[in-house]
């Protein structure tokens, strides 16, 4: 009798052990998708920073386009939200597709702003539309690169709920999977 008592105990901790092992494991993976986010969120704080004094620049001089430049305030302030429930939990599908959807529309009315902006070339040159133009071209530049950091970690941490016998701890631990950016 001993003999199986020690062997169900062994077997019991091993299973604990490895339940604690895959626990911390995707935990892990999902604070480096939280991580990942993070990085995503630099670009779109830079990118906020110059659209509102940008807009502001703007308004006079493109007085008849100023459907354009609030259609331009408009998707930004959804693409905001979007990325504030993002922030909330990066690991939630829906509101990665929310955010990528947001996203398509604010570069939609972007590039209506920027080429009336190109219309209009001494507007473009005065310092202080120029910075913020750059400013703003940076952080767009930027973004693909730190989305495809989040695709990666996403696609890690995707992985990891995926292999068995991990999966069926999901559940247990209410692990889901994670969208892409």
């Amino acid at each position: 009798m001993e003999l199986n008592l020690i062997v169900m105990l062994g077997l019991s901790a091993l299973l604990v052990f490895w339940m604690v092992g895959a626990h911390n494991r995707l935990v892990a993976l999902r604070n480096d998708l939280t991580q990942a986010w993070l990085k995503v969120q630099e670009p779109l704080s830079l990118r906020a920073a110059a659209l509102q004094p940008l807009l502001s620049a703007m308004r006079e001089p493109l007085a008849a386009e100023h459907g354009a430049l609030d259609a331009l305030l408009v998707a930004h302030e959804q693409a905001w939200h979007a990325a504030a429930l993002m922030r909330a939990q990066p690991t939630e599908p829906q509101r990665a597709a929310t955010w990528v959807s947001a996203e398509a529309a604010l570069s939609a009315s972007a590039s209506r702003v920027m080429a009336l902006l190109e219309q209009h070339p001494v507007l473009r040159q005065t310092e202080a539309v120029a910075a913020l133009v750059q400013s703003w071209s940076e952080a767009q530049a930027k973004l693909p690169f730190v989305r495809e950091l989040f695709n990666e970690a996403s696609s890690a941490y995707n992985g990891a709920l995926a292999l068995f016998p991990t999966r069926l701890l999901t559940a247990l631990f209410r692990f889901s999977p994670a969208g892409r950016l």
